[in-house]
């Protein structure tokens, strides 16, 4: 191939914050989700000292893609070198660095960059691949920043939770219940309407309307990528106001007396509209009460629908 087919772009963002925190965040690829709004799930296929395979789900231009990496972690001089090892059309090649440059003991320069070439060198592919990277770069970018900075308060306002019900079932059928989203608004009470789409087998999206307990309705849109049959991880992208973001994990172990079946969140508060949405006064503690129960009534409806919909196939 020539030289002159691939292209080479560069981004980069000054962060208050020691060179060796922002890698140490940007070495951590489980969090990403929770950093980079495009990332959508990533998962380890091979960990070594400083090689590493990863397979991550994200969102390009709107479009919700997947993909295979590896990467070279160079601690000592702030580097990460990362290579696409199967891409997704209309992607042939895509490659990059990270690299984190100390301005001085508090503040880091942090550069993004990325090669890449288009499948058959097609120019409509390649102005497509330099419309996602610029978008997703930017976005990385300021996230990256925005997550460094604020850390501590993001530490405040970051929980996780957890519930679980013994199913006294086979895992297929949860997992077929769990997975069969488009079936929801006649299988659960709480969903009024449902749209799921799967272009591409185990990546879902998910468009959903939800009654809450007065009545009213809201209208949530995630991404779910799916593991037969053990598995479904998910990101809402369209956020209620209390919320910056909310991953989630359906988690699926068989045992030989019957399958223990998780609904797992992690959520991150909105801390401006706190008082906006729960009037004069309230607080962080209010907003995580008031969102973990919103949240855990529901989970816990599906999993008890589940859970008669898979002892009822015995």
């Amino acid at each position: 191939m020539s030289e002159s087919t691939q292209r080479e772009v560069e981004h980069d963002i000054h962060i208050s914050a020691p060179a060796a925190a922002v890698y140490r965040l940007l070495s951590e690829v489980e969090n990403w989700p929770r950093i980079f709004p495009p990332t959508l799930y990533v998962d380890h296929l091979a960990k070594g000292d400083r090689q590493e395979r990863i397979r991550i789900w994200a969102t390009a231009n709107g479009e919700a893609k997947n993909w295979t990496s590896r990467r070279t972690l160079d601690p000592e001089h702030f580097r990460i070198t990362f290579r696409q090892e199967v891409s997704a059309p209309p992607v042939a090649s895509m490659g990059g660095m990270w690299v984190i440059e100390p301005v001085s003991d508090g503040e880091s320069r942090v550069r993004l960059l990325h090669f890449y070439r288009a499948t058959d060198d097609d120019p409509q592919g390649l102005a497509w691949i330099d419309e996602a990277v610029d978008r997703n770069s930017r976005s990385e970018l300021a996230a990256l920043k925005s997550n460094v900075e604020f850390v501590h308060n993001a530490e405040a306002l970051t929980f996780s939770f957890e519930d679980t019900l013994r199913i006294n079932g086979s895992g297929k059928d949860v997992y077929d219940f769990l997975n069969e989203a488009h079936l929801w608004s006649e299988r659960l009470p709480h969903v009024a309407k449902v749209h799921l789409k799967e272009d591409v087998p185990g990546l879902q999206l998910l468009e959903m309307e939800t009654r809450a307990k007065d009545g009213s309705t809201h209208t949530t849109t995630s991404y779910r990528v799916t593991f037969p049959y053990h598995r479904i991880v998910y990101k809402q992208v369209t956020l209620p106001a209390l919320m910056t973001l909310h991953t989630g994990c359906w988690e699926i172990r068989e045992t030989p007396d019957g399958v223990t079946t998780s609904s797992q969140h992690t959520v991150m508060l909105n801390a401006d509209n706190i008082e906006r949405v729960l009037g004069a006064g309230a607080t962080v503690d209010d907003a995580r009460d008031y969102v973990r129960n919103a949240l855990s009534t529901n989970s816990r409806a599906t999993l008890g629908h589940a859970k008669e919909y898979a002892e009822s196939r015995r």
